[in-house]
């Protein structure tokens, strides 16, 4: 009877017990062996801080076998938290995978920890990793280098409150007590849920687009205004490719980088294109790769401040509150790695927790988690994510060029209907006025700046003759407010409001400036605090107008829990980061002016990499504070730039921009390539503003941005499009070229230019190719007039203008030029050649010695006439006398005149003193009495340092200059091959015998196919190129290569050999088959005595020589399989152990040949293989199954069971995968396979077998009335349904319906079958009543086709209906016809079928026959509805 007394109070002992009871093992260790003791360190430094007992780890008192996995499993199921300490080994560990899947399963805490040798995340080059990659996705892991490290604190500080948190969380508390989730309907219906929640969303973004502030009734799509806008992508390091196309962004490159960054300027669109590859995901845009992902999730970072992971962000700017998808829901899907899932995050540069550290977009972007995820960044230029390395890849943005504009124009006008007449010409008219100003079409190659005119500006004529962004801007502000006042016309009293709020905004200027310069951006504001600031009457102002934009965000702070209430607000932003800009530079003037600014630095915290337009602005807004703002800029790194931007925001004629101009052309003015054309413009208008007030221009540098001069030498064009004029108080201008060739008119054009310049004195080309000389009549008078220097630092020349001839300006430029050698290559171009030519004759003429010539494979031949090397290219070079080395690099064999020519030429160049070939072929000797007598008294060095050769020259013959290189060949082995040249075996037999002169051991000697036969009389090896190879005594291993099978006398020959090489050790046969046995009387004893190994197919047999038989090393399956895909020693290894295993009577339960059989050698008594090896009859082999692809004759049928007889022991043949003829005739069986009971199985089901004794096919299952053959069908079971339907056939038995699911392909050309997409044929069927055939969606079968298809069911003889489904007919024509067969056509499952009635389609249902014109109408139909549809949905 049970008591109802209250029990006693617990003890404080029993209390402790109590305790120390609930936390043991509440932490499992997952480890290897090898990672043993790290692990049990690891243990007791966590039992020392959480309590003894707490871990459990697998070394504690568990046996091996099926208890060790019981109670592994039960110490997982009490554990709370699995620690997996992750090794090298971790991931290759069978055990380590069930364990950390087990894990995942149970719903436990997963901490991986780090050994100090291993990378996170874990990529696929570690065994087992791809599929804890995904568990381990979303983890953040802990390194252990000792056990004194400062990480561990951390992890038991992570593991405390991990414990804390499963003691109080009822799921996590016992996860043994929830069900294991699979992937039931019900979570495939959440990720539909979640689908379609995020493209709900989606819309009311991508259908919100303002292309200009006020526009608030009318929101635009994204598709109404984007257009395809200029973009690049690095394609390697400094390296950028153009894009056709925003599509491109993921194929460009193969592998296209998992982490990409779109950057661009201010302006420039990288939020409409992040909203533009949303609407294609949403719209499911059928050209468009956006569509592809399963998921894609859009964030705006600005919005993110405090939020810790992003399925809070999810969960509450992507899904509605009353959403079934819950947060740890989005956290399932995210960590799917079966799930493609893109994540776009917008607007980096205004996240306002890119500082704080660790936040989770770090986290993703260093691939700590979610690994398996593509991520898209905007951001602007100056503001790339520290956590993007060289692998993330970069898109720029370049901006609008005009055929963009044009097309943005067209949008802004007409919308997207076509232009109509008037509207043509509003749009002629908008792009007349930005081409007429220069600097109007560049400000307008920001998209945002293009939008605003297109839409509004383009009506106010101030805009026309803008000189500015910052007169642009301040005519576009005013824009705003006159449209602002005019919706309140009549109102006296609000307009003149409206006005002063016009041009009383300090407070809202100082919030702006704060914001941008803080320590971090925070670019949005309470709604209430805002108003509070700047007063209610200016908020509604501000917010009607459309420069300040409310949107609703989350208030929770940075750090709070999940768990805690969610609360939104409306906060406030500036419609675009570029206004908040331009009123930030409102307050820096008014800190730059004042008084206080000369104790402080005012543009101390004001960044020009991220604010260039701050101080654009503010220099634009005033002119005194743009002299200190401008000299502040000057300061900093690479300031000028900015500098100069900042000075023509300025009117051009005031005193302040000419002291500002003097300032900035005092130094080396530079156009860059990877300017913006804008900047490029700037600076342009900068130095024609200079040359105009006759300031002294020192230099201009055009840094690779020149493009070319016009011919009346009035203007440079520059790459961008940029025009520069001639500038007449230039002093020095440079150019600039990656590697150009520079034609001569190019050279004169340039001149010209220079000439037009009319103080310009010197005049440098630089990185380019000039030619060697020009015209001088051709040289402008102006250049030779005021003898400006024109110099050519690449070689260190200046021009000789009165002759048009480089002469040496710089003779340590030549020097060092010398000094590293020159070269002349094939693949030069003439002029770089003749560049070359000329270094060699300036280099004689000063007598600075080259240190070497090199020749790279650009000799012709040895003109003996002139004394000269004839090029390739038709060049002469002349003997020089100031090369001291000649190195000659020719790919192939030099024949023996072509050694000498080269040496004639050395004599031509008299204080050479050496020679190298490399990279070729040489003759092993040349005769004395063609050697050139000078050469040997010159003792001029000949080498040939491929072998580390010298050649004496007295005689002729090639002696060891360098003992190492002939050391290192011999360590690295020598091989003669079958086709090697002649020429390289003889290289190859001397450097064998210089390796006996110098007792150095040759590791290894390969003879590859090359032996014909070993002569005796000459103790050789004769070669099948006719060469001598005679035995070698420091050889110490022969490798001999040859295919098929070797045959007794071969082999001795080859043994007889090694015999003659007293050295050798090992001789191995490779991808060959030797006999089983060689008599021993025909082994030489010496052999046997010398201990040499014999070896077959590296490691796994051997010859032994004093029994003369072949012995396996290791034991053969009990299953053998020799594939095709095996390698020819893979083959001849099985083959020779199979051969010993039959000769030492070892019985081999099965032997698989899978589709390498050629056919069976009656002569031999052996089947031969596809690699050309043979297979003798295997007595030991008790059944043979054969693999084939497609019909089997029945010759080849027979060939096998040829090959069967010839194994005595077999009592079983299967064939799988083919189909076999349905019979054979019996005279053509061998008798003795029927006496000895020969098993014939067809196929691994067994459904079908081959009865020796009647020569037929038999089915042992009855074959279903309704059957079908699937393409995702096993090759085996369409043979075994083939196999069966043919017997049916046979015996005369009808077939109800034959069904090909996607399984078709052709018929064949004979039209006795059709042909399946498996490579099997299914053969006419005598007894089929319904052949029904579906093809892959919308295949649009040809006449021939048809014609074969209709041609195999005519010769059905029962066959009643032929219906074709999902595919596109040919028109019918008069002979298309099967008399009383039913011929249906279902082009659409069941919507629409046509039966073939008097050849013409007629509608089944309606009896309407098709015309001609209705058929193609309906195929047209059908073929835009396949095009579009997803098969796999549809389906």
């Amino acid at each position: 009877m049970a008591s109802n007394a209250m029990p006693p109070p617990e003890t404080p002992k029993q209390r402790e017990e109590s305790v120390r009871s609930e936390m043991k093992n509440q932490i499992f260790i997952s480890f290897t062996f090898e990672a043993r003791d790290k692990a049990e360190c690891l243990k007791k430094k966590i039992e020392e801080s959480l309590g003894p007992g707490t871990c459990w780890i697998c070394t504690e008192g568990v046996g091996p076998g099926q208890g060790m996995r019981d109670e592994i499993a039960e110490a997982m199921d009490h554990a709370k938290v699995v620690i997996c300490v992750i090794s090298k080994e971790y991931t290759d560990s069978l055990e380590c995978q069930q364990e950390v899947k087990l894990a995942f399963e149970m719903k436990k805490t997963l901490i991986p920890v780090l050994l100090d040798d291993v990378q996170w995340p874990l990529r696929k080059s570690y065994g087992g990793a791809s599929g804890m990659t995904y568990i381990f996705a979303d983890k953040l892991y802990q390194k252990f280098c000792s056990e004194n490290s400062a990480d561990l604190d951390g992890l038991i500080k992570t593991l405390q409150e991990k414990l804390d948190r499963a003691a109080t969380d009822p799921v996590d508390a016992n996860p043994a007590a929830q069900p294991l989730k699979t992937k039931s309907d019900s979570e495939k219906e959440k990720m539909v849920t979640f689908i379609r929640e995020l493209k709900k969303t989606c819309r009311n973004l991508y259908h919100k687009i303002r292309p200009i502030p006020y526009i608030q009734d009318d929101d635009y799509s994204v598709e109404n205004v984007f257009t395809g806008v200029g973009m690049e992508k690095r394609v390697s390091r400094g390296s950028w490719k153009t894009l056709s196309s925003y599509h491109d962004i993921f194929s460009v490159v193969e592998d296209p980088p998992r982490i990409q960054v779109i950057e661009g300027d201010p302006g420039y669109g990288k939020s409409t294109l992040a909203l533009q590859l949303v609407y294609d995901w949403c719209k499911e845009e059928s050209d468009s790769p956006f569509r592809e992902p399963n998921i894609l999730i859009f964030l705006n970072l600005r919005q993110l401040g405090g939020i810790t992971s992003i399925e809070d962000a999810i969960e509450q700017f992507l899904l509605p509150r009353d959403s079934s998808v819950k947060r740890l829901d989005v956290k399932q899907l995210l960590n799917n790695s079966d799930i493609r899932i893109l994540v776009i995050f917008d607007a980096y540069d205004e996240y306002p927790d890119q500082h704080i550290k660790d936040n989770f977009v770090t986290q993703i972007l260093e691939e700590r988690m979610l690994c398996h995820v593509y991520v898209l960044l905007t951001t602007r230029s100056s503001c790339i994510p520290p956590a993007c390395n060289a692998g993330t890849g970069r898109i720029r943005l370049t901006g609008f060029d005009e055929g963009a504009r044009e097309q943005y124009v067209r949008k802004a006008v007409a919308g997207d209907s076509a232009v109509a007449e008037d509207d043509e010409k509003e749009v002629q008219r908008i792009l007349k006025q930005i081409n007429a100003n220069p600097i109007l079409r560049d400000i307008c190659q920001a998209p945002l700046f293009s939008a605003m005119y297109a839409h509004v500006a383009h009506k106010d004529e101030k805009f026309h003759n803008v000189r500015s962004v910052t007169e642009f801007f301040i005519h576009m502000i005013d824009c705003l407010h006159s449209h602002a006042q005019n919706k309140v016309f009549g109102d006296n009293k609000l307009r003149e409001q409206l006005k002063m709020f016009a041009d009383n905004h300090s407070e809202l200027d100082k919030l702006a400036f704060d914001s941008l310069t803080g320590a971090n951006q925070q670019l949005l504001w309470d709604r209430e605090d805002l108003i509070r600031k700047c007063g209610a009457e200016f908020y509604g102002l501000y917010t009607d107008i459309g420069i300040l934009v409310e949107e609703m965000v989350n208030n929770r702070s940075h750090g709070a829990k999940p768990t805690q209430a969610i609360q939104n607000q409306t906060n406030v932003h500036f419609y675009h980061k570029l206004i908040c800009e331009w009123f930030a530079a409102g307050h820096l003037v008014e800190k730059v002016n004042s008084p206080w600014s000369m104790l402080y630095n005012p543009c101390e915290n004001v960044n020009p990499y991220d604010l260039q337009f701050v101080y654009r602005f503010a220099c634009g807004l005033d002119p005194a504070a743009a002299k200190k703002i401008i000299k502040l800029v000057q300061k900093k790194p690479d300031g000028d730039k900015f500098a100069v931007l900042c000075a023509l925001e300025q009117e051009e004629n005031t005193e302040d921009v000419l002291s500002t101009v003097r300032d900035l052309v005092s130094r080396d003015v530079h156009i860059c390539e990877n300017d913006t054309r804008l900047l490029q413009r700037t600076t342009v208008q900068l130095l024609e503003l200079a040359s105009q007030k006759e300031v002294r221009i020192e230099c201009l540098d055009l840094d690779h941005s020149f493009e070319t001069v016009d011919e009346k030498f009035t203007r440079i064009a520059l790459k961008s499009g940029v025009d520069l004029r001639p500038l007449q108080s230039l002093q020095s201008l440079i150019v600039q070229m990656k590697a150009t060739e520079v034609t001569e008119q190019e050279l004169i054009n340039i001149l010209g230019f220079a000439g037009q310049c009319g103080k310009l004195m010197k005049l440098r080309l630089d990185g380019c190719i000039l030619p060697v000389a020009i015209n001088a009549e051709s040289i402008p008078d102006q250049v030779i007039s005021r003898k400006m220097k024109v110099s050519y630092p690449r070689y260190g020349y200046k021009m000789k203008l009165g002759v048009g001839q480089w002469e040496v300006d710089d003779v340590a430029i030549v020097r060092k030029l010398c000094s590293d050698g020159l070269t002349l290559r094939r693949d030069d171009s003439v002029l770089l050649q003749q560049s070359t030519l000329l270094l060699l004759k300036k280099s004689t003429q000063l007598n600075i010695p080259v240190t070497c010539l090199t020749l790279d494979q650009s000799i012709d031949k040895f003109d003996v006439t002139t004394s000269n090397m004839i090029l390739t290219s038709g060049l002469s070079l002349p003997g020089v006398s100031s090369v001291m080395k000649l190195k000659v690099t020719e790919s192939g064999n030099m024949s023996e005149d072509q050694c000498l020519q080269v040496l004639a030429f050395v004599k031509e160049c008299r204080d050479m003193n050496e020679v190298s070939f490399d990279s070729c072929v040489l003759p092993v000797s040349i005769p004395t009495e063609r050697i050139e007598p000078s050469l040997i008294t010159r003792n001029v060095k000949v080498s040939y340092p491929r072998y580390g050769y010298e050649m004496k020259l007295e005689e002729g013959q090639w002696e060891v200059d360098d003992v190492a290189i002939v050391r290192k060949l011999c360590s690295d082995g020598l091989t003669l091959r079958r086709d090697d040249s002649v020429l390289l075996q003889q290289s190859t037999l001397l450097l064998l015998e210089k390796s006996t002169q110098l007792n150095i051991p040759v590791t290894c000697l390969t003879l590859d196919q090359c032996i014909d036969k070993f002569d005796v009389t000459t103790s050789s090896m004769v070669l099948t190129s006719g060469l001598s190879l005679p035995g070698v005594s420091s050889v110490m291993t022969l490798n001999v290569t040859e295919s098929g099978n070797m045959s007794e006398d071969r082999c001795l020959q080859v043994l007889a050999f090694v015999k003659e090489c007293r050295d050798m050790n090992e001789v191995s046969f490779n991808s060959c088959v030797l006999p089983v046995s060689i008599p021993t009387e025909r082994i030489d004893y010496s052999l046997t005595t010398r201990n040499v190994k014999v070896s077959c197919c590296p490691d796994k047999v051997l010859f032994n020589p004093q029994s003369g038989k072949l012995e396996s090393k290791t034991k053969l399956p009990d299953d053998v399989r020799i594939r095709s895909s095996d390698t020819v020693a893979e083959q001849a290894s099985t083959i020779m152990q199979l051969m010993v295993a039959s000769a030492d009577k070892i019985p081999v339960t099965c032997l698989m040949l899978d589709q390498c059989i050629d056919k069976f050698d009656v002569t031999t008594s052996s089947m031969v293989l596809t690699s050309g090896l043979s297979l003798p009859g295997v007595s030991s082999v008790m059944k043979l199954k054969v693999i084939e692809s497609g019909n089997m004759s029945e010759d080849q049928c027979l060939q096998v069971l040829a090959f069967v007889k010839e194994c005595r022991d077999m009592n079983e043949v299967s064939f799988d995968s083919c189909v076999l003829p349905v019979s054979i005739p019996t005279k053509r069986i061998d008798h003795s396979l029927i006496t000895r009971n020969i098993k014939v199985s067809c196929c691994p089901d067994n459904k079908v077998e081959f009865n020796l004794r009647s020569g037929k096919l038999e089915s042992k299952t009855k074959l279903p009335a309704n059957a079908r053959i699937r393409s995702r069908y096993p090759v085996a079971e369409q043979a075994s349904t083939i196999m069966q339907l043919m017997v049916a056939s046979a015996d005369k038995n009808p077939i109800t319906i034959m069904r090909l699911y996607g399984s078709f392909s052709s018929v064949d050309s004979d039209g006795l079958s059709l042909v399946l997409y498996s490579g099997l044929c299914l053969p006419r069927l005598s007894s089929l009543q319904k052949l029904w055939i579906q093809t892959e969606d919308g295949r649009e079968v040809t006449v021939d086709e048809w014609t074969g298809i209709l041609n195999f069911a005519k010769h059905s003889q029962l066959l009643k209906e032929l219906e074709m489904a999902w595919c596109l007919l040919p028109w019918p024509d008069s002979n298309m016809n099967l008399g009383n067969t039913k011929v249906v056509w279902n082009p659409e499952c069941h919507a629409s079928v046509y039966i073939l009635q008097s050849g013409r389609w007629q509608g089944l249902h309606d009896s309407r026959v098709l015309t001609r014109e209705a058929y193609t109408s309906l195929v047209t139909t059908f073929r835009e509805w396949y095009r579009v549809s997803d098969w796999q949905k549809q389906r």
